[in-house]
């Protein structure tokens, strides 16, 4: 039985829970937060057990049973730098929730730690070991739609601010954590949902051109400065294939991404849905025309793939997937996927497209992500 613990029990710690209860061989060994009414009503709700401090849930006194194998870092972003690095210090495997952290100097100091150490160090998202995406990345090694070109990714979530999402709380009663998500911005919040399926699939990005802008002044009404709201990015793959990535919360809910190549497409509605459909749409003449299919191939893997979530909220997303990778590969004694170095180079090209508002122009990246290999139950060539 593997061991975790969970430092943040915020919003989205419920929906960790949540995906854990499919995983029968993992253990929550215990959960901290800062906030001890938190903390009290998340125990009590989920039946686990509270640390009385962070150096008891990193178990520093040395009692083997109550040491985690992996640490869920779960707090809220500009926290993720200093819990990371205090947990690798204790010599504890860590996933953490997505930023890996909030600037890149924090970011290599994270990586480096880890790297020395010998250690995990990885971040969300993980829906890329998803049924869905490695559906997507199946139908791409297999050439269905020839050669891949170029890709529209599509992560617009309305108009966020007029949303009643004071009201919004989890499953155990954590409020939506409003605050963070517009001094963070919806750049760093959802452009690692589909970055990371593409990175899987076709590598490292080489270069960045991207514009971002706060359209909606004042979310905060303390006057707070709030991040941008909107984002596009040009995408220069090293592999050669060129994606626009676009991230918002003013136009209306559009998640749909499009993978053009030179004999068809591959069509996702909704990167939110481990089980969303892959569509596959040729591309023919009929006497003088071009003609995109009227009519898209649904792509299926057969057999078993992973443990499946309900749907809740706008989501139906196993936010287990990567902590089981990981726990897996500690196992068997292999690198995870789910990898210090691709968490940086995540995070550099997020932070590039984020940050865009204030420096223009081409940003070479620095950082590169190793090579995929795919989960066991989708390489079916």
């Amino acid at each position: 039985m593997a061991k975790i613990s969970i430092i943040g029990t915020g919003f989205v710690s419920d929906l960790y829970m949540r995906s854990l209860e499919t995983f029968s061989d993992i253990k929550v060994l215990k959960v901290f937060d800062r906030d001890a009414a938190r903390l009290a009503a998340f125990s009590s709700f989920w039946n686990v057990r509270p640390a009385i401090s962070i150096d008891d849930l990193l178990a520093l006194s040395g009692d083997t049973e109550e040491i985690p194998d992996l640490i869920l870092n779960l707090t809220n972003p500009g926290s993720h730098f200093e819990i990371s690095k205090r947990c690798l210090l204790a010599g504890r495997h860590v996933y953490s929730e997505k930023p890996l952290a909030v600037n890149m100097d924090e970011a290599y100091e994270l990586h480096e730690l880890a790297t020395t150490n010998k250690l995990i160090l990885a971040s969300a998202p993980c829906s890329y070991l998803s049924e869905v995406a490695q559906t997507l990345w199946h139908a791409v090694r297999q050439k269905m739609i020839g050669n891949p070109l170029l890709i529209y990714a599509e992560l617009d979530d309305d108009f966020i601010s007029q949303a009643p999402y004071q009201k919004w709380e989890s499953e155990s009663g954590a409020p939506w954590p409003y605050r963070d998500e517009f001094l963070v911005g919806c750049t760093l919040e959802h452009a690692g949902y589909y970055l990371c399926w593409l990175m899987m699939i076709f590598g490292s990005v080489e270069k960045v051109v991207s514009a971002s802008a706060e359209l909606v002044p004042n979310k905060l009404t303390n006057g707070d400065k709030t991040a941008p709201d909107f984002s596009v990015a040009i995408l220069f793959f090293k592999s050669g294939v060129v994606a626009r990535l676009t991230c918002g919360i003013i136009a209306p809910h559009n998640h749909h991404l499009q993978i053009i190549g030179d004999k068809g497409i591959l069509e996702v509605d909704e990167c939110w849905q481990n089980s969303a459909s892959v569509k596959l749409r040729k591309r023919f003449v009929v006497r003088r025309k071009l003609i995109n299919g009227f009519f898209a191939r649904k792509i299926k893997l057969t057999g078993k793939t992973h443990p499946k979530v309900p749907t809740r909220g706008a989501a139906a997303m196993n936010f287990a997937l990567g902590p089981a990778e990981i726990l897996a590969a500690i196992k068997e004694g292999r690198p995870s996927r789910a990898s210090a170095d691709f968490a940086l180079h995540l995070n550099e090209v997020t932070l590039a497209i984020q940050n865009s508002l204030d420096k223009a122009g081409v940003q070479i990246m620095k950082t590169s992500c190793p090579t995929q290999s795919p989960m066991p139950w989708a390489n079916l060539s």
